[in-house]
């Protein structure tokens, strides 16, 4: 069977083609600058007609899509109901959820029959239990508005842990593990006997670390202070948290850790204090996190960060289990979301044929 897999995003549109259950990505691609000034691809909709001229013969299509609110805990067959609710959905994350949507609707228009799935980036951390997840506002704003943590990343999250398990040589039930997915965006889940019990990443991907642009966790009165000192609206105060702030906004100089270390060797001071608060904020969750499993088999990284710069890792690592007696294994696992989506889509499709 194959599956294509389609992560689309505001401007883009990732995509890649495997054979289940083999596992063999027989294509893969990426469609960029789609509706931007100047581009030819003015739409979803063309991008996705390119990319399937690229493609043959597919059998079924797995979207990740980013926020399923409590809606979702596992992977569904897409139907009217389940796009309702994506749509519903798209006022709690209206940077993602649209483009997710967009790329179901036009798979579904140039793709008549084909089964689709979707699997949700929250759909991981819905095991996190309600005193983990619940902040301290009045408890009807997430029986009324569902204000809770709902957690990121979480295809990822999951599969390096399945891989830790396999490394490991030990079953999932009885493993604590700690996954830190550091990339542009960045988050760390505490994982107990494979089910997610916390992570970083809250309501948006802007809680937790210190990410690229955004800032992650602040003191909330900081909003109203900033909005008042600089005469801002609630869209610049959005794009100054998300896109103007951490590891770009410390340093002044670039989002990109690769940079950033390169100027900082150079004695560029505020490029090692970004890279200085940007570990700091890292070790600090790991150290909670350890607390909240009562110690870890392993801690693991992924991503581009956590997977390709070894400096920064040795620097979040450097005597952080010093006085634990049993010292976890440190792995580095890189992270396959869009394997993950085609195995669950796969399992999905075939098991619907069966009933």
């Amino acid at each position: 069977m194959n599956i294509l897999v389609i992560n689309s995003g505001s401007s883009s549109i990732k995509y890649k083609l495997f054979n289940m259950p083999s596992k063999a990505l027989l294509k893969k691609g990426v469609i960029e600058h789609i509706g931007e000034k100047g581009s030819k691809i003015k739409s979803h909709h063309l991008g996705l007609r390119m990319a399937l001229k690229k493609v043959n013969a597919v059998d079924a299509v797995g979207h990740r899509v980013v926020h399923g609110e409590e809606n979702f805990t596992k992977p569904v067959l897409i139907n009217a109901k389940v796009i309702g609710e994506i749509k519903r959905s798209c006022a709690i994350a209206p940077l993602h959820n649209p483009a997710n949507l967009t790329g179901i609707l036009a798979c579904k228009e140039l793709l008549p029959g084909v089964k689709q799935a979707a699997v949700f980036d929250t759909a991981f951390h819905q095991s996190i239990p309600q005193h983990a997840y619940l902040y301290g506002l009045p408890y009807e704003f997430y029986t009324k508005f569902g204000i809770r943590k709902y957690g990121f990343h979480g295809t990822s999250h999951e599969y390096v842990a399945l891989e830790a398990s396999k490394i490991l040589k030990r079953p999932m039930r009885k493993l604590k593990l700690i996954t830190c997915h550091l990339g542009n965006g960045c988050s760390i889940a505490a994982i107990d006997k494979g089910k997610s019990v916390d992570t970083s990443m809250g309501f948006t991907p802007l809680e937790g670390l210190v990410m690229g642009t955004r800032c992650g966790d602040i003191d909330p009165a900081l909003v109203t202070y900033i909005m008042d000192k600089k005469k801002m609206g609630t869209k610049e105060i959005d794009y100054l948290l998300n896109q103007s702030s951490g590891l770009r906004g410390i340093s002044g100089i670039s989002n990109d850790m690769r940079i950033l270390e390169e100027r900082s060797r150079q004695g560029e001071k505020r490029a090692k204090l970004a890279i200085e608060v940007f570990v700091y904020r890292i070790r600090k969750y790991i150290g909670a996190y350890l607390s909240v499993l009562s110690g870890c088999d392993a801690l693991i990284f992924t991503a581009g960060i956590g997977e390709n710069q070894k400096g920064i890792r040795s620097r979040i690592t450097k005597d952080i289990f010093a006085y634990l007696n049993k010292k976890p294994r440190i792995l580095v696992i890189p992270t396959d979301e869009e394997l993950m989506i085609a195995e669950k889509t796969y399992r999905l499709v075939k098991s619907s044929k069966l009933s």
